[in-house]
């Protein structure tokens, strides 16, 4: 089982990697798509990588080598990264529904206000407030007393998990927990809710139902990657909350630490005509 088990994990995590970086590549090749929309989807590509890296990695070694330990420092490494790169993709989907927002709003001034210092800026804000969560949780975890030889019911040291194995008291930690779900996930998806609410009453405004549907489209893709995003996330920690099988907590984390990352270039790619176009371009080139 384990040999089926590590070449299913390696292969979809070589694709998480070939299709970020495809995208990653198609952009910066071409000019067409040195617009403030790619550039976030670059960031959001190089983050879905990044997020994946944190824990498929050591998976695949666990999965490869009968050793399956980890130790404590590697354990709060995997928490931080965990954690930064998690934020950064939600709060870069809130930073791509903004964008979104002012393109069909305020189609005229779309590149007033979204000048390139604006759209680094907003990168970099995205990183820096993921930052803070990353440490906040770092902290929280640090504070926590384990008893030796501690066994981890999962594929790796989920933030959320982790206090229920603590022999101190982990109150104060359910507690930030939810708190910082709540700032960090509750705060970018009620941006992109807002975003959409202004978008679809812009659209409504448009006379022509071809016109609708030609300015919705534009959305397609952003708005499959956050519902697929959300919606797995939301079904990790519903699953931890209501069911206390350790398989069902296991797969809902699969799907969102690993399937998301690997379809979200595959949304962008077959959704978006000028993707596709540049991807095509670079590889006629490169042939």
């Amino acid at each position: 089982m384990q040999p089926l088990l590590f070449g299913l994990f390696l292969s979809m995590y070589l694709m998480i990697m070939l299709g970020n970086l495809l995208i990653i590549l198609a952009v910066i090749s071409d000019s067409h798509l040195h617009t403030p929309m790619y550039f976030f989807l670059c960031s959001l590509s190089l983050a879905d990588i990044s997020f994946s890296t944190a824990t498929v990695p050591k998976m695949l070694v666990n999965l490869h080598t009968s050793s399956k330990s980890i130790t404590y420092a590697g354990c709060l490494t995997q928490v931080t990264f965990f954690s930064l790169f998690a934020c950064l993709d939600s709060l870069l989907l809130a930073v791509m529904a903004y964008d979104r927002l002012v393109a069909i709003c305020q189609p005229l001034h779309y590149l007033v206000i979204m000048n390139p210092h604006t759209c680094c800026l907003l990168v970099l804000l995205s990183f820096f407030f993921s930052f803070l969560d990353s440490q906040l949780h770092y902290l929280m975890v640090s504070q926590l007393s384990f008893c030796e030889d501690v066994e981890i019911p999962h594929f790796f040291c989920d933030p959320s998990q982790i206090p229920n194995l603590a022999c101190s008291d982990t109150s104060t930690n359910n507690i930030l927990i939810y708190f910082d779900g709540t700032i960090f996930g509750g705060v970018p998806l009620s941006g992109i809710l807002f975003s959409y609410y202004k978008i679809v009453s812009s659209i409504l405004r448009v006379p022509s139902s071809g016109s609708k549907y030609k300015t919705f489209s534009t959305c397609g893709s952003h708005l499959s990657v956050v519902c697929l995003f959300y919606g797995t996330g939301l079904g990790v920690y519903l699953s931890s909350a209501v069911s206390s099988s350790l398989r069902k907590n296991a797969v809902a984390s699969v799907m969102y630490t690993v399937v998301t990352p690997m379809l979200n270039p595959f949304i962008y790619s077959l959704r978006n005509r000028d993707i596709k176009s540049a991807l095509w371009r670079m590889i006629r080139r490169k042939a």
